[in-house]
């Protein structure tokens, strides 16, 4: 708001404060609120949107920090500072454009940099702040590259993974999400993904999936005859608290995916997906804690941990539909696929280091796959989205790490991974006096 227009707004409190105490017949029924009120609130909602989403960054970092050991943390959060600023950069060079401009029902946007308005030459026609649009998609953006950051953890160069995270962020997602929130040829089908279970979070799983693969487990990690040599991380609380802010960010992550604030029926619909997502990431940590002592007889804080987070990723398709019954459901099936997928990955001696493949790609499929259940798509077309995102992700990222391996090596020397990644490659240990 100019201080021309909060000039404007002083001198005519008086009188809204007069209409208030006197209401008409006319002013009983809903009015329906100006265009540029609604550009404000919709504007608000994206800002206010965004940097919830924005700090899931450090909800990611703490959580990363906590799961690995303490001799590999200062790195986790470097990469978590370099990821979310390369996003930022490569998002504005190309991504943005890549994935909303020119689609027009088809594969891929534009190259180029977004040319923002001038000071003051924004006009509100887009009915918000084209810049508070660009803020929020870029946050989404950053997400996806923060999933693949803790899989790789512990044995993987830092430079080869800022490279990987800058064609991520501005080449990749952008892409995928073009085919649908840029209108393109999956959004024509009627492919649904309100909020990204598979535009963001999957794609982050299947990036990470292709480079655990490749980089190989940490050292030890996997024996003979199916030996799993437990890594425990540096710090429960560090994480707890890593999972607890990612969940207040996912408030601003499905609520402001509603894209707009201006009616009474937006705002009750944004109050709705917070109860759903709310609910879904309770659901899916109290699965996941039943499961657990079930099975094993104990319960691992981190599997619970990754059970909320589960419950939130498979919510985030369709958070709005659902009744609360099914967003319970929905869940509490993420929390039980973390129970079940973490032994199977290790198994196939696939080492990720924080559970982001059960919780992000898989538990996002999930998600994405039962909207129809609410009334958002069909199964069949939700079905070719997923393959589609997944196959186009999964190859390119694999072309991706695999050039960078042979080029310039992706992997540290096992002497350095065993000294570890704070003494080696950053200089600086996070916990220096133990």
């Amino acid at each position: 708001m100019t201080r021309l227009s909060f000039n404007r707004a002083l001198k005519a409190a008086p009188l809204i404060a007069l209409g208030l105490l006197l209401p008409t017949a006319a002013q009983a029924q809903e009015a329906a609120p100006t265009p540029e009120y609604a550009m404000i609130f919709n504007t608000l909602l994206f800002l206010i949107g965004g940097f919830l989403v924005m700090w899931m960054a450090a909800g990611f970092a703490m959580l990363e920090m906590g799961l690995v050991r303490s001799k590999n943390v200062s790195m986790q959060g470097l990469k978590n500072i370099a990821l979310y600023s390369i996003a930022g950069i490569m998002f504005w060079l190309t991504g943005y454009n890549l994935m909303y401009t020119g689609v027009d029902g088809g594969f891929i946007g534009s190259f180029g940099p977004y040319d923002f308005p001038a000071p003051g030459a924004d006009d509100g026609s887009a009915g918000y702040s084209v810049a508070s649009d660009w803020f929020f998609q870029m946050v989404f953006c950053a997400t996806t590259a923060s999933i693949v950051s803790g899989t790789l953890a512990e044995r993987i160069k830092f430079w080869p993974f800022f490279i990987f995270t800058a064609i991520l962020t501005g080449i990749l997602y952008p892409i995928t999400g073009s085919w649908q929130w840029g209108a393109g040829w999956l959004a024509g089908m009627g492919f649904a993904d309100f909020a990204g279970s598979t535009l963001v979070h999957s794609v982050g799983g299947w990036a990470a999936l292709a480079g655990a693969v490749i980089l190989g487990a940490r050292k030890g990690r996997y024996g003979p005859n199916g030996h799993i040599t437990p890594m425990p991380g540096s710090s429960i609380p560090l994480a707890t608290l890593g999972m607890f802010i990612l969940w207040l960010g996912w408030f601003g992550f499905n609520g402001a995916s509603q894209l707009a604030m201006g009616t009474i029926a937006d705002a009750g619909d944004i109050s709705r997906i917070f109860v759903n997502t709310n609910l879904a990431a309770a659901a899916g940590a109290v699965a996941t804690i039943i499961l657990m002592q079930l099975i094993y007889k104990k319960i691992d804080v981190t599997m619970v941990i990754n059970g909320a987070l589960a419950g939130l990723v498979s919510i985030t398709a369709e958070p709005l539909a659902p009744s609360v019954p099914l967003a319970l459901l929905i869940g509490a099936v993420g929390g039980a696929i973390v129970v079940f997928a973490v032994p199977m990955l290790d198994k196939l001696k696939i080492d990720d280091v924080v559970g982001a493949i059960p919780v992000h790609l898989l538990a996002g499929i999930w998600g994405t796959m039962v909207t129809p259940l609410s009334g958002s798509g069909n199964f069949g077309v939700q079905l070719v989205g997923i393959l589609a995102i997944g196959a186009f992700t999964l190859v390119a990222s694999t072309l991706v790490w695999m050039a960078l391996k042979v080029t310039m090596g992706i992997r540290v020397s096992e002497e350095n991974e065993s000294l570890g990644l704070d003494k080696a490659e950053v200089g600086v240990e996070a916990y220096p006096e133990f």
